[in-house]
């Protein structure tokens, strides 16, 4: 995707604020972790930091790039790849992040896919992070607390939680929500 490489390329990327959303939850049990959009890698780099197992994947390869350089300067390990989160087969994972990448995935019509496959990365009773911007914002182009609960419903996911929370921009700070569920054990 050309123009996400040029926003990284450029250093325009809204959504790169230099370290993990302040309203992401990154208190993650098991040691597999995927990170999808993960971007320059923030959130994949704090969570190989605390000892967990990371892939990161992102559909541009400049960020993608920018994340195995972070890397390599902390001397961490992180299985980076350039790939689309909409089809990506990576396996399963004990834990599943997502920063930012569902409504931007929303705001194109790109979602379902995306929805389609989490189930099938997500291992059983593997736990879901997601935090979108909120419809409520001034763009108008977020989620609503009823798509995410529709999206993420029984059966095959349990304990779904959406509070509210504010995802930070370099514009500064728009309304979102943090969504949590767990994949249904089977």
């Amino acid at each position: 995707m050309t123009g996400y490489d040029d926003v990284y390329r450029n250093g325009t990327a809204p959504w790169e604020i230099g370290r993990p959303q302040p309203g992401l939850d990154l208190e993650i049990t098991g040691p597999r972790v995927l990170d999808l959009g993960c971007g320059s890698g923030e959130v994949s780099l704090e969570l190989a930091r605390r000892g967990h197992q990371v892939t990161g994947v992102d559909i541009s390869a400049v960020a993608i790039g920018q994340a195995r350089a972070k890397a390599a300067a902390e001397g961490l390990t992180v299985d980076f790849r350039v790939g689309d989160a909409r089809s990506a087969r990576l396996g399963r994972f004990d834990a599943i992040v997502d920063s930012g990448l569902l409504h931007s995935l929303h705001r194109y019509g790109e979602a379902q896919d995306y929805l389609d496959l989490l189930p099938q990365l997500a291992a059983p009773g593997g736990s879901l992070t997601v935090l979108a911007i909120s419809a409520a914002g001034a763009h108008g182009w977020g989620l609503t607390e009823e798509q995410l609960r529709a999206a993420f419903a029984a059966p095959t996911w349990t304990g779904v939680t959406v509070e509210p929370a504010e995802v930070v921009s370099v514009d500064g700070p728009l309304p979102g929500f943090l969504l949590k569920a767990t994949r249904t054990a089977i």
